[in-house]
């Protein structure tokens, strides 16, 4: 399996479809594409989630990352993987949830509120972190964190992220970010979703550009 960072280039953005029926998953997932995004996520508190996720893996394959969300339970893990999904993402750290996903060689990353919860995931195996909720944190403290984490550790805030509040955090070493309500909503038409999308890639283009170099 390719290392999980080679997901996050050129756009290390996870588009979180939470509330995602089937029907929309093809249009939903082309805007997402079409934008750039590489790593779509379906949370399981979805309509039918692992029926999206079948549907996704089929239609791009191993050009995108499909996986499912809010995975709770270990028990979960086979199931994803049975529908195609190769990532498992986490709103919190249990390590049993982080073990059988390594076992069942999927990807794996977890959500993380503290120093503590973060040494413990990647000691289970994570692949990323997911800071969240990043509402409860701030860029100074992402920036603590790295100080001590493991170096290249990959940290990806989720959880009131616009496009116009990406800099700080890109500043302080987020690696990429998990977009949620702000870019898909059940019901919201695939051309707004697009539209949303387009709006992220351009900020996180913007800042690099503003560096200096290319994403």
């Amino acid at each position: 399996m390719n290392d999980f960072n080679t997901w996050l280039d050129p756009l290390p953005l996870v588009a979180i479809l939470r509330g995602l029926h089937p029907d929309e998953a093809p249009a939903v997932g082309d805007a997402l594409v079409v934008a750039g995004f590489r790593i779509l996520e379906v949370p399981l508190n979805s309509p039918r989630p692992l029926e999206s996720i079948r549907r996704l893996v089929d239609r791009y394959g191993s050009e995108r990352l499909v996986g499912a969300g809010t995975v709770l339970d270990p028990a979960r893990v086979r199931e994803i993987a049975d529908a195609g999904g190769r990532i498992v993402v986490m709103p919190h750290a249990d390590v049993a949830v982080i073990r059988a996903a390594k076992q069942a060689g999927l990807y794996c990353v977890p959500g993380v509120a503290t120093p503590t919860e973060a040494f413990a995931a990647l000691a289970a195996g994570a692949d990323a972190l997911k800071l969240f909720p990043a509402e409860q944190a701030s860029p100074a403290v992402l920036k603590a964190w790295h100080a001590v984490l493991p170096a290249g550790t990959a940290v990806l805030p989720v959880g009131g992220i616009a496009p116009d509040t990406m800099a700080p955090w890109l500043a302080a070493g987020a690696a990429g970010f998990g977009i949620g309500s702000s870019l898909y909503a059940p019901g919201r038409a695939a051309d707004d979703v697009g539209a949303r999308a387009q709006a992220f890639a351009q900020a996180w283009r913007r800042h690099f550009d503003s560096q200096g170099y290319s994403a």
